[in-house]
């Protein structure tokens, strides 16, 4: 397959140099300071070189690379909320040339997802987004192979960062900035963590996932969210004495979209520490399921990006 990968952050980047370990080429690699395009396939090292050396992967335009050959485009750019651009319009060039999209971005899948489906519906192409929802946890495709219908609902742990500031709080008995400071540090945290901490980051997650189960119909302003900042440090060390801890859990279930802090049982599913992701799914015949896994990270992503690219037939 020939994939055109736009956004060279984490998974971007990840995405372009495991592409050939999966038998892909890459015949364009974007992000916001241009592109670099070639038909036959890029030196994703030298390339990705350029870039570091430059600060630009070339000097073509994303137009460029959205026109040049490829089977699949990769939208890796950074999520937006709200109309999802310049993402949704990646989206749509691609499938306005019968091309297939992988999506990393949240943004299209959670803001536009009807728009999406239809844009699909006129194309040759498909759209897939595993990489949207837990990173490398196959969330999606354990919903597809289950059958949407016969998932009443789902919860979990969505966030990384949410998870690493609340496990170490209860661990330490630490408060909520020293432990965010720390995150930062380490490079768990963003500099700006408010997607994180403030629940919007699970929160489309969650948003993507009601839209699979329920066939459409949902945004971010469809789910009730709540974030971690006002969570003093004392109020895990009272959940600790009932054998209980904290979590930001995301839930779909019953049509509603719901994340915020919960209290879970201390050595329950639910509890798991650092930045571990964990998806429970309920389901109708087959009982409670529990995925846990990495939920963000480059390579981790990539591969969730490289497992659709693999579901799909070349369109060239």
């Amino acid at each position: 397959m020939k994939l055109a990968v736009l956004g060279v952050g984490a998974v971007g980047r990840s995405v372009a140099e495991l592409a050939g370990e999966y038998g892909h080429t890459v015949t364009a690699l974007a992000d916001s300071s241009g592109a670099a395009v070639d038909p036959d396939g890029l030196d994703v090292a030298a390339t990705l070189e350029r870039k570091a050396e430059t600060g630009a992967v070339g000097d073509d335009t994303i137009d460029a690379a959205l026109d040049t050959s490829y089977d699949a485009l990769v939208e890796a750019t950074p999520t937006t909320l709200d109309d999802a651009q310049p993402g949704f319009g990646h989206v749509e060039a691609a499938l306005e040339r019968d091309r297939h999209v992988v999506l990393a971005n949240k943004g299209p899948v959670a803001e536009r997802y009807d728009e999406v489906r239809a844009l699909e519906a006129d194309s040759r192409g498909r759209v897939l987004f595993e990489a949207t929802v837990a990173g490398a946890i196959p969330t999606l495709s354990t919903v597809r192979s289950l059958g949407p219908e016969r998932v009443s609902a789902v919860r979990g742990v969505l966030n990384g960062t949410a998870n690493f500031v609340l496990s170490r709080m209860a661990a330490e008995g630490l408060d909520y900035e020293h432990v965010l400071a720390e995150a930062q540090d380490l490079g768990v945290a963003e500099a700006d963590p408010s997607f994180d901490v403030n629940g919007t980051d699970a929160a489309l997650k969650c948003v993507i996932l009601a839209n699979v189960l329920y066939d459409g119909g949902y945004t971010l302003d469809d789910a009730e969210v709540a974030g971690i900042r006002s969570i003093p440090g004392s109020a895990l060390e009272l959940a600790a004495e009932d054998g209980r801890t904290v979590r930001l859990i995301g839930e779909v279930a019953d049509g509603d979209v719901r994340v915020g802090p919960r209290l879970v049982p201390e050595h329950g599913t639910l509890a798991v520490g650092g930045t571990t992701n964990i998806v429970q799914l309920e389901t109708e015949h087959a009982g409670r399921l529990n995925i846990s896994g990495a939920g963000a990270g480059g390579p981790e992503t990539a591969s969730a990006v490289l497992a659709d690219v693999g579901l799909l037939e070349p369109l060239e």
